[in-house]
């Protein structure tokens, strides 16, 4: 066996229904970015013979204060793109589409967690409304000491201040390192410190579920920790959302609304390098910690723009409304509810709330109401729609809606399947993204009216994007053998290092194979071309010799009626090394038994191999997951393995009744 092979991951599970797309979408649509898989295929192989010249004619479709003087110099792994070039994302966000007669246009349609008696408020933001806002809190900021370099942590639920803070940074080249609000205190300590940041932007309180979080009071908690020294914060900005009662420290905190009223509303966006920084976003879920990836200016803002009006096929003159249901604080709220969404002039909707409150329907119902042509999210919660069944889409006209994509993680087939059919109502391409905060935006990615999509695949590369399946010696492997998931040379939105740790950035994506982008992923690509992952390289389990995804062991467990949510780790098996433990959350009329056992590792065997059966299964209401919807597959781990000690870094779980419920229980 050839080195090639002998690395391979072993891939047993297969999907052969094909959806090509509707020839009358781009009519729909107002007309098709990409027409048809010729094109794409034509653009991306010029794409990639000639990057200079693919991105230098993207980059011209937006403002620059300063021409660049070359496109790219690549010094691998460094980097620099639009060298040379001045401008400003949110002068292209905003200012821009003021300046050429948009003003009076919706950019941000916000809408709020209904209060006691079901009344959810609207607000809608003009671009001219933004404007004046981001002016007023760049002024805010100026006022507070920041400069052009120092870097704003906010700390916010999902409010319109939320999003004026972010622009408003930008505006003042200050970059911001945006906190997701479901975090703890330890999780903001970790962050300023590592950033250097002295003002934190925050609320009183963010709305979730009917209840408070209570974010002042883990800034206040994070700043106890933080007193005296480089690490200290200075000033603490307080949006009033909640009126619950908080502390308040006189000299440092200052309320939002009363600071905006002095400031004037009028401010110049800084002119900013083109690789000058424009954010830190820290990723979370590591027991190690907190990376800081670093974003620059020029690259990031075409990247988004431009994969933003591809993959949705934006049309600012069709009434598109678009949803992303992420939040801010996670990089698909950055790229794909702000940055990416606004200088294309489609109205984006920001939300406060959960799924699920006051009421399952509760996203339909905005669907509805908003006339949703584009739908963004994530295949978590198309899980959870599917477990709280199909009768609530139903009672909604969700006729407007024109495209359906997901993200965050590989989707399962069943559930793209009852996605495509249940709120696309089998007319709707489905856009199953794939990309990392590190890539800025889509890497992998079907195009809604030129690729032909395939229940459970990421499709194709998205262009500029030279993507491989290689083995550990950066051999690219055969047709439908799994292996790395690799990105052959730059793109405009890659990350740019981590921050303060040059080596671990050179370690962790540029180290382990010979000049290529490591992304972490274990796939294999179909005799299409057509890519698939097939789950993390941590979670690949080693089973008597064989290599096998976890991702393809849990989409077969999804496709049994009985399994709305699954989860796959390695366990110690005295036999085979390695063994496979399943955890399994059921549709309600289904029950635990050995009989649901023994027939779900009969279907796993049917659908990849005996090799696949798991040889332990357990049945739980649900499963540890971050904050962000991701199963928290390293805790599960420890559990199949017998470590149920808490000494895991658990900052970033979203419910620890969960994890406690599944010590307590018994193994099936």
């Amino acid at each position: 066996m050839s080195n090639v092979e002998s690395a391979a991951i072993e891939s047993g599970l297969h999907e052969n229904r094909v959806f090509p797309p509707d020839a009358a979408l781009g009519a729909r649509l107002g007309g098709a970015a990409i027409g048809t898989l010729e094109a794409y295929r034509a653009e991306h192989a010029r794409s990639i013979a000639d990057p200079s010249g693919y991105w230098g004619e993207v980059a011209r479709s937006f403002d620059w204060f300063t021409p660049w003087t070359s496109v790219l110099e690549w010094n691998l792994p460094d980097a620099k793109w639009f060298v040379g070039g001045t401008t400003n994302v949110c002068h292209n966000c905003v200012d821009r589409q003021v300046a050429n007669g948009h003003g009076g246009e919706v950019a941000i349609i916000w809408e709020g967690e209904p209060m006691p008696g079901g009344v959810a408020e609207v607000r809608r933001f003009t671009y001219a409304d933004l404007q004046r806002e981001t002016a007023r809190f760049a002024n805010v900021l100026k006022a507070q000491g920041v400069k052009k370099g120092d870097v704003v942590t906010i700390y916010m639920g999902m409010v319109p201040e939320l999003a004026i803070a972010v622009l408003a940074c930008a505006r003042i080249g200050a970059p911001h390192s945006v906190i997701f609000g479901g975090f703890s205190s330890s999780a903001i300590v970790d962050r300023v410190v590592d950033a250097r940041s002295r003002v934190i932007v925050t609320c009183d309180g963010a709305w979730r579920r009917g209840s408070v979080v209570p974010l002042k009071a883990n800034v206040d908690a994070a700043c106890a920790e933080l007193v005296g020294g480089a690490s200290a914060i200075e000033h603490v900005i307080v949006v009033r959302r909640c009126g619950n009662d908080i502390a308040w420290t006189e000299g440092r905190d200052r309320w939002w609304h009363e600071a905006a009223a002095e400031a004037a509303d009028a401010c110049p966006c800084e002119p900013m390098d083109s690789e000058d920084m424009l954010f830190l976003l820290y990723t979370s879920g590591s027991t190690g910690k907190p990376k800081g990836i670093m974003h620059t200016t020029g690259g990031y803002m075409v990247y988004t723009g431009h994969t933003s009006r591809v993959v949705f096929n934006l049309v600012p003159e069709r009434d598109h409304v678009y949803w992303c249901t992420a939040d801010v604080g996670w990089i698909t709220g950055h790229s794909y509810i702000l940055y990416g969404i606004l200088p294309n002039r489609v109205p984006s909707i920001m939300y406060e709330g959960a799924p699920n409150h006051p009421g399952p329907d509760r996203f339909w119902d905005i669907v509805a109401r908003h006339k949703v042509t584009h739908f963004y999210t994530a295949p978590t919660a198309i899980r959870a729609f599917m477990k709280w069944g199909a009768e609530h889409p139903q009672r909604h006209d969700l006729s407007s809606l024109l495209v359906l994509g997901t993200v965050g993680e590989p989707i399962n087939p069943e559930a793209w399947m009852w996605y495509h059919r249940e709120i696309g109502g089998e007319r709707c391409p489905v856009v199953d993204t794939w990309w990392q905060t590190e890539t800025g935006g889509h890497m992998i990615t079907p195009l809604p009216a030129a690729t032909p999509t395939v229940p459970g695949s990421c499709t194709l590369p998205f262009f500029g994007v030279d993507a491989a399946i290689v083995n550990e010696a950066g051999e690219e492997l055969p047709a439908n053998r799994g292996g790395l998931l690799a990105i052959r040379g730059p793109w405009p939105g890659m990350l740019r290092g981590i921050h303060g740790d040059r080596a671990r950035f050179v370690e962790t994506y540029w180290s382990r194979l010979p000049g290529m982008y490591l992304a972490g992923d274990s796939a294999r690509r179909d005799e299409r071309g057509y890519f698939w992952i097939m789950g993390r390289i941590d979670d690949v389990i080693n089973v008597s010799g064989h290599r096998l995804g976890t991702m393809e062991v849990e989409s077969a467990l999804v496709s049994h009626p009985s399994v709305v949510e699954a989860a796959v780790v390695g366990m110690p098996h005295e036999i085979k090394g390695t063994g496979i433990a399943a955890f399994c959350t059921l549709e309600p009329h289904f029950t635990p038994s050995d009989e649901l056992i023994e027939s779900l590792r009969a279907h796993v065997g049917a659908e990849i191999g005996a090799i696949a059966k798991p040889d332990r299964i357990r049945f739980t209401d649900a499963l540890p997951k971050t904050r962000s919807g991701k199963i928290m597959r390293r805790l599960l781990r420890a559990i199949a393995c017998g470590d149920e000690s808490s000494t895991q870094d658990t900052t970033t779980l979203e419910d620890f009744s969960v994890l406690a419920k599944l010590r307590e229980t018994d193994e099936s």
